[in-house]
């Protein structure tokens, strides 16, 4: 095992250390959360990673985004995250998908290759189909709920999607996988309020409004994903 990974073999061990490496996982959704996911990932030793996202860096995503940088911005995401694993280490295998994931697009992937699937996307309709896809193959899935409009790090948790609240998209997400049958789901969410931001715009993409952030909101969601897929993994 490299150097870089030698101090978090201390805690998790050779063996555990061996299936990251040879683990293949992922990732829906390059964003805030998303991105703080794949640079954990990367630093634990997973050795091949899939990043899907088909959005550019843009000014307004350096408040939050780990890849957003002003010598970043107008690059897929998903290639500057690629390059940033590669210095990381240059031993993962990343594979860069400028996608923008949905049910017609979802044939593209073959799901059973994936020992674990991370969905850090915005879209429910998108969210469903990860889901669904990687339930049908029995592959582990964690799925992140909102982390807009929210200034509190410390209110994400871990749980089942039938013992969420307080979530908007939590609460949709419930009725979909109830809806389906799903009988459980993991999810990161938070308990706290959504903040009403003051003066906020309409997307031209979605036509919603922008919802606020800040840089230890989304950061600490991705982070929670990441040592729940790092501890999935090890303990296989």
């Amino acid at each position: 095992m490299s150097e870089i990974f030698s101090r978090t073999e201390l805690l998790l061990g050779k063996n555990a250390m061996e299936r990251l490496h040879s683990a293949r996982v992922a990732v829906f959704g390059v964003g805030g959360v998303g991105g703080y996911t794949v640079e954990a990932l990367a630093r634990s030793g997973v050795g091949s990673l899939d990043l899907i996202d088909n959005d550019t860096v843009s000014e307004s995503n350096i408040n939050r985004q780990i890849i957003a940088l002003q010598s970043t911005i107008g690059q897929y995401k998903v290639d500057v995250a690629k390059a940033r694993i590669a210095d990381i280490n240059p031993e993962c295998t990343v594979r860069a998908h400028k996608m923008f994931f949905m049910p017609d697009t979802a044939d593209y992937f073959d799901f059973s290759e994936f020992d674990y699937v991370v969905d850090a996307i915005d879209t429910v309709t998108g969210k469903i189909e990860i889901i669904m896809r990687a339930k049908a193959v029995g592959v582990p899935v964690i799925s992140s709920m909102g982390a807009g409009n929210k200034l509190d790090p410390t209110a994400f948790e871990v749980a089942d999607i039938y013992k969420t609240s307080v979530c908007p998209l939590a609460r949709v997400m419930r009725r979909e996988m109830r809806k389906r049958g799903v009988k459980s789901l993991k999810v990161v969410y938070s308990r706290e309020e959504a903040i009403r931001p003051e003066n906020s715009g309409v997307s031209p993409l979605s036509g919603k409004a922008v919802p606020g952030s800040a840089a230890f909101v989304p950061s600490a969601a991705g982070l929670i994903i990441a040592s729940e897929v790092v501890r999935g993994i090890g303990s296989l």
